[in-house]
């Protein structure tokens, strides 16, 4: 019983290592941990029976030859094209070690799967055909690889059976992934010549077959490589999922610890609320802790009562994370449609989803050259440096550092559909005041609206509630024309009429303007735009309160009308152009009255035209 209770002990104390198999199609990545699984002996022979007769169906490797990818690839679609599409996780043991291997899709259609499987992993085996080498699907596994902050890289030769296990083969290859290697961020790269069908230096060397290979076989070299400082025990970082309440004398903050370690005793702080207090136990369902640290699942006990909620981050006191709401990150994209600036998604960063707009798409990066370019959008499986922005502050770290808290995903408001991954960089390489991939001033205004519709923030009254009170809804109305006498008092009668008919309006002069909100504007060039700009946003203001805001605008032109417009979004505009018979039509006119008009009948003309479009009530005319 006692040597039964050591070996699990034992067992339950191996060190855990994660890794990925990866490549272009056909290398051979499920074949090979087939072929691992198969000579460690850790097939039952149940699984055994099953895997020939799936081999007799659905096998590559012809008649009575076991194929060992039928292991993994489980999907109807898989054995039938003899393809993986989905990650598929194994679990294993060695006597030195457990293990997790997530084989991945080598077709670029699948790439975000093996973004998904890497994302965990602290080891990649990449395969490369012996008869092919270096192609593009490598440089783009190895490239996300790199990205996702993976240490150790293990490049598997894969068919040397093929080709005799020619040694001049095996060079050329690794010469030309290692010239390519230099680009990537991978500190530890190692190369195996293996043959997974046949099983050559996959867990034994096979010197017979590869006498040039002195190093180790690859199942050796996955029970031997050290991750032990590949784990930020740094930082802690600690998100609340959620507040256990059982009974009136305890509060507990349950999460993970995503990185660092953290003891009772020890001084934290609450973010966002910036509030400190000490830990006073670290509950589990096995007992108390003496330390807790990542990936453990635990219960904090604070020493003091301090508001924290789900979404709340827990950090040492001495040791906090940054709080931005702009940031820029390096995107794998994994929606059909395509990223592009402006675009808003939800993101799902440390336990919580914040409304996020990407304010700018800084460049691509083509995998084959590292080359970056300049583009209007991110398509599927594209990866690409941006500027976030975010409705609220996000508790980041770059990635480089930790990657709980520097990682991210966005997702699509309306599907829910995971649209892609981010990894956070360190720093802003677009300025706020710098010139961004836009080509002229009517862009660069629609940029700002855009950014300002998506951090607004409404108040609990709705525009429902306010049409129900108000009896209409807001209006912005430009009246404009040649005669700055004749727009203004015309401006000034409509509002007194619809003031009579216990309607919310207000007139407000173009001078009242240019002599108040535009005051300090002192640059002669640009004084007109500014002014037009500040009209517009009150304009925005006064609607969205429920106002039918009515301004005299002299001798407006087109382009005026297209920026106020555009600054009055979401809501439209109506325009009352008052001209002489002779004088050309304002074409951004919703309606065109002659100076000669009765004045009588030009202000029933809008009432009506306002009655129409569904401002105010029809009765009231």
């Amino acid at each position: 019983m006692k040597n039964i209770e050591n070996y699990l002990d034992e067992h339950e104390n191996k060190n855990l290592l994660r890794f990925i198999t990866c490549g272009s199609v056909d290398d051979g990545k499920s074949t090979l941990i087939g072929r691992l699984l198969y000579d460690s002996k850790l097939i039952y022979e149940d699984q055994l029976s099953s895997l020939q007769d799936a081999s007799d169906k659905n096998g590559t490797t012809g008649a009575g030859e076991i194929d060992y990818a039928l292991l993994l690839d489980g999907l109807k679609a898989e054995r039938e094209q003899g393809i993986t599409i989905d990650v598929a996780y194994r679990y294993f043991s060695t006597p030195q070690r457990k293990f997790i291997i997530a084989d991945t899709p080598g077709h670029e259609q699948y790439t975000r799967n093996m973004a998904t499987g890497a994302s965990t992993a602290n080891l990649a085996i990449i395969l490369i055909d012996a008869r092919y080498g270096v192609v593009t699907q490598t440089r783009r596994h190895a490239f996300i690889a790199s990205l996702l902050g993976i240490k150790h890289l293990l490049v598997a030769v894969n068919k040397m059976d093929i080709g005799g296990y020619n040694e001049e083969t095996f060079l050329t290859i690794r010469q030309s992934f290692s010239d390519f290697a230099q680009k990537l961020d991978i500190p530890d790269i190692r190369f195996v010549p293996v043959s997974a069908l046949k099983g050559t230096n996959v867990t034994a060397r096979s010197p017979e077959l590869t006498p040039w290979y002195s190093g180790p076989s690859l199942l050796e070299i996955l029970e031997t490589v050290d991750i032990s400082h590949d784990v930020n025990t740094r930082d802690f970082r600690f998100p609340v999922q959620v507040v256990i309440r059982p009974h009136l004398n305890f509060r507990g903050f349950a999460g993970t610890v995503v990185s660092g370690t953290i003891k009772p005793g020890e001084k934290i702080h609450v973010l966002p609320s910036h509030k400190t207090s000490i830990v006073k136990r670290i509950v589990t369902a096995d007992g108390d802790l003496d330390e807790a640290f990542a990936p453990q699942a635990v219960t904090l006990e604070l020493e003091d009562e301090v508001d924290i909620s789900s979404g709340d981050m827990i950090v040492h006191d001495n040791n906090r994370p940054s709080l931005k709401d702009r940031f820029e990150a390096v995107v794998i994209w994994m929606s059909e449609t395509p990223l592009k600036a402006g675009s808003n998604y939800l993101v799902r960063h440390a336990g919580r989803f914040v409304k996020a707009r990407i304010e700018a798409l800084v460049y691509a990066i083509d995998v084959n050259t590292m080359e970056q370019k300049a583009v209007d959008a991110l398509p599927l499986n594209g990866i690409g440096r941006v500027v976030v922005e975010t409705t609220k502050p996000l508790y980041i770290d770059p990635y480089a550092v930790n990657h709980a808290t520097g990682s991210l995903i966005f997702v699509d408001e309306l599907s829910n559909v995971t649209a892609g991954a981010a990894l956070v960089t360190d720093t802003v390489f677009v300025d706020p005041d710098s010139a961004r991939v836009i080509s002229d001033g009517k862009s660069l205004l629609r940029d700002h609206v855009e950014r300002r519709e998506f951090h607004w923030e409404a108040g609990l009254v709705t525009a429902k509630d306010r049409l129900i009170r108000n009896r209409h809804v807001g209006k912005t109305v430009i009246v404009t024309g040649s005669s700055t006498q004749t727009v203004s008092d015309f401006g000034r009668q409509l509002e007194q009429r619809l003031f009579r008919m216990n309607l919310s309006s207000y007139f407000l002069g173009f001078s009242s303007l240019s002599r108040g909100l535009a005051s300090d504007v002192t640059d002669n060039r640009s004084e007109h735009d500014a002014q037009i700009q500040r009209l517009g946003e009150l304009a925005r203001i006064l609607t969205d309160a429920g106002l039918i805001f009515i301004t005299a605008l002299p001798a407006a032109d087109d382009y005026t009308i297209e920026r106020l417009s555009l600054l009055n979004q979401p809501n439209d505009l109506l325009v009352v152009s008052i001209e002489e018979a002779d004088q050309r039509t304002l074409g951004a006119a919703t309606i065109t009255l002659l100076e000669s008009t009765p004045r009588e009948t030009g202000l029933a003309a809008v009432l009506s035209l306002l009655a129409s479009n569904h401002v105010i009530p029809e009765y009231c005319i």
